[in-house]
């Protein structure tokens, strides 16, 4: 018996021990250790997130060149994306043998890739050469370790644009659409012995002529090599200085280290805790992508910009570029205001600018590195402007930015994937509340209309509608007292194509009849987009951020919107998956027809807390979170968009979403972890602590904000701007009651007068 006792004992002392130094492990771990940059580079069906190398919002941006994640080879190596989901420019290709098999791109077989945030490593395995990269803000440096016996090469390449040798450095250009190019400075730390161009597969001795496709031969004696290089918009000689100001010599361990701690810096301003390392991995990898776009193109107090075609000096403010709004402003940009309001500051200040540099002077919605490209519907650009200015950022200028939101709106046609100025349609929606639809197969004559893209007739009237809304609180606030009540009235023109028989928005045409016969699934073609966008009515019909309170009365009540809210989940896809993603590839990750995977459905789940049953919510948000973001190669369920729908995981995990931007709210849901700390910009401290939280334990039992009891499913900006705490008690069953009060419910828009 004592022998026993005994072995118990040593058991539980190893045990203790072995959960000891787990947690002590654990506890060792900082923020970008938990970064999983391989998470979603499977697709489900279309765009895979990409494991891209960089330091937050910064020009210098990578990741391998493949086909797709199971492809075996890498098409040489990269120096510069030039856009979110973009191309390389430039391509850097080590190689040894016979010059005779030298390409302007080699493909590698690879292995033992690793990917960080701030590093890349990977071994090319047929070539016996062993790669290692890490950037800076503007430039970067790889480092080659060669390891066969023969002359070894660096390959540069540029498609569409011209490099050349000075005795010194490779420097060129590329261009990258809409005039703009991108430049290269190149250099390495030891003179080669042969420089050639590469033209019609033979090498010839290069002078300082301009080729797109130079050889440095490096001394056969040599088994290793470092290139640093410098990128820049504005020309070779300012690439050449970001490289020199970043990365002062050749070695690449104080760049990692550098790397590492700006990472843990941006990562590290929301802290989390709780019992699972998997969840911390599935929140931090969705946070360092937020933090992919926008790109900080200042270069020295200057950048070039594509929308005036000039090189401008920033007056000392970062200017910011590479932004897919329509994506950004549910949560990226709300997100941005809550940890970084500097940043968001300057990224405003940079739309302002762009607007002012646009012959139309219209509020950018899909502002890139080579100008706006003016792509899906509506202008977006407005609710980033006023989440900002009713959360209190003050560095921009609120007048010019609403101008330009206004023109956009009023003077931009409304038809999507056009920048052509307001046509028949835009008064056709002036005049009557509503873009028409087409019946099927009826011809369109509104030459604007993109051909593919078509009026997405719903989705463009619901979503001018929530950018009238945005409109009407500015002016609001600006004392535009005849615009408040325009816009304000516009902002309720959803109404008019409410469907009060079945409860959904639905197309009408010229002469205000409904579309029929129509199904909600299945009409309107490829992604629906006759009326609707990418997802079809049953997505739509929850697409009134600004004013749930009406929908729910359009409805009939709260209990038929919580009965329309539940049939969503429970309605069946009505075809076999092939023949349903054939027509809807972007409505992926499916709850009944409920669209993870696509973000005008991220706001729907918290929607619940509006009709009385917030419990809901929370088990919803906790299902869908589990199911569809994990810590795997599909663990994304459709296009991530840079950071657009990673930021509904970060807001998400941490238990709370602002399901209206420009509103001053957040709606409450399940908070996945026991404890978030969000260290604010002034130095205060914004915590939810969630007691008792689990797998299990995911429903709100009661609650306090800032130490008074809170019944409420919802808090605004100000509850926590300078600091706070909401305690949570959370247990394994719904508490009913919680936040059902109808005077507890979320607020939505001011009633018309």
């Amino acid at each position: 018996m004592k022998k026993k006792n005994t072995n118990i004992s040593w058991i539980a002392f190893l045990l203790i021990s072995i959960l000891g130094f787990s947690s002590a492990v654990s506890a060792q771990k900082e923020p970008v250790d938990f970064v999983n940059p391989y998470m979603g580079n499977i697709s489900h069906l279309l765009v895979p997130t990409y494991p891209t190398i960089h330091l937050p919002n910064s020009i210098m941006r990578v990741y391998p060149q493949r086909e797709d994640y199971t492809s075996d080879r890498l098409n040489g190596l990269p120096l510069i994306l030039t856009g979110h989901r973009g191309r390389m420019a430039f391509n850097l290709s080590p190689f040894q043998g016979d010059e005779q098999n030298i390409k302007r791109v080699i493909k590698y077989s690879y292995d033992q890739e690793e990917i960080k945030p701030y590093s890349y490593s990977v071994y090319l395995d047929e070539q016996q050469t062993q790669v290692n990269f890490a950037p800076s803000h503007q430039s970067a440096l790889y480092e080659i370790k060669f390891g066969q016996d023969k002359p070894g090469y660096l390959i540069i390449n540029t498609e569409e644009g011209n490099l050349k040798w000075d005795g010194k450095s490779v420097s060129g250009y590329q261009n990258i659409g809409n005039g703009t190019k991108v430049y290269l400075y190149l250099q390495t730390d030891t003179q080669p012995e042969g420089v050639f161009a590469l033209k019609g597969g033979k090498l010839i001795a290069s002078t300082k002529e301009e080729n797109n496709c130079i050889v440095l031969k490096l001394t056969d004696i040599r088994k290793s090599t470092c290139v640093r290089y410098g990128i820049s918009y504005i020309s070779t000689e300012q690439a050449k200085k970001n490289m020199e100001r970043e990365i002062k010599n050749y070695d690449l361990k104080p760049l990692i280290e550098e790397g590492r701690k700006i990472w843990n810096e941006s990562l590290g301003k929301i802290s989390v805790q709780g019992e699972s390392n998997n969840d911390k991995t599935i929140f931090y990898t969705s946070l360092y992508r937020t933090f992919e776009r926008p790109v900080c193109i200042s270069e020295d107090g200057q950048y070039y910009s594509a929308y005036n075609g000039k090189v401008n000096s920033d007056n000392g403010i970062p200017f910011y570029t590479d932004d897919w709004i329509w994506d950004t402003y549910r949560a990226a940009h709300p997100l941005r205001v809550l940890v970084e309001p500097k940043t968001e500051e300057h990224i405003l200040n940079s739309f302002v600018e762009m607007t002012g540099q646009m012959k139309d002077a219209w509020m950018p919605n899909f502002p890139e590195i080579t100008g706006d490209m003016r792509l899906m519907n509506c202008n977006h650009g407005v609710a980033t402007v006023l989440d900002a200015y009713v959360k209190g950022l003050r560095g921009f200028d609120i007048n010019k930015a609403y101008e330009a939101c206004k023109k956009a709106i009023t003077e931009k046609t409304l038809t999507p994937w056009s920048g052509a100025p307001a046509g028949v349609l835009n008064r056709f929606y002036q005049e009557h509340g509503y873009m028409p639809a087409l019946h099927e197969n009826e011809a369109e004559t509104v030459p604007e209309v993109h051909a593919f893209e078509k009026r997405q007739a719903v989705a463009v009237t619901l979503g001018t509608s929530f950018d009238e809304w945005c409109l009407s609180q500015i002016a609001k606030k600006l004392g535009k007292t005849d615009d408040y009540h325009l816009f304000l009235k516009d902002a309720y023109n959803y109404r008019n194509i409410f469907n009060p028989n079945t409860n959904f928005f639905h197309p009408k045409d010229k002469d205000g009849k409904f579309i029929e016969p129509f199904d909600y699934v299945f009409s309107g073609g490829q992604g629906a987009r006759d009326y609707y966008d990418e997802n079809n009515g049953w997505t739509y019909r929850w697409d009134v951020q600004h004013n749930i309170a009406d929908l729910i009365d359009l409805m009939g009540g709260r209990n038929n919107f919580i009965k329309n809210l539940d049939s969503m989940y429970s309605k069946p896809l009505g075809k076999s998956k092939f023949d349903f993603y054939f027509q809807f590839p972007d409505q992926t990750g499916n709850v009944g027809q409920f669209t993870m995977a696509n973000e005008p459905s991220l706001h729907i789940p918290y929607l619940y807390n509006y009709a009385g049953e917030p419990w809901k919510t929370q088990k919803r948000i906790r299902s869908l979170l589990n199911d569809w973001f994990r810590n795997d190669l599909m663990g994304v369920p459709g296009d991530e968009d840079g950071g657009g729908m990673s930021a509904f995981v970060v807001f998400s995990k941490m238990g709370f979403y602002p399901v209206t931007p420009g509103s001053g709210t957040y709606n409450i849901g399940s908070p996945a972890f026991e404890n978030t700390v969000i260290h604010l910009e002034n130095g205060k401290e914004f915590r939810i602590n969630a007691k008792n939280c689990s797998q299990q334990n995911k429903y709100i039992q009661s609650a306090k904000l800032n130490g008074k009891v809170w019944n409420k499913p919802w808090f605004s900006h100000d509850d926590i701007k300078n600091g706070g705490t909401l305690e949570l008690v959370m247990g394994d069953k719904a508490n009913k009651t919680w936040g059902s009060d109808p005077a507890d419910a979320p607020p939505s828009s001011e009633p018309l007068n």
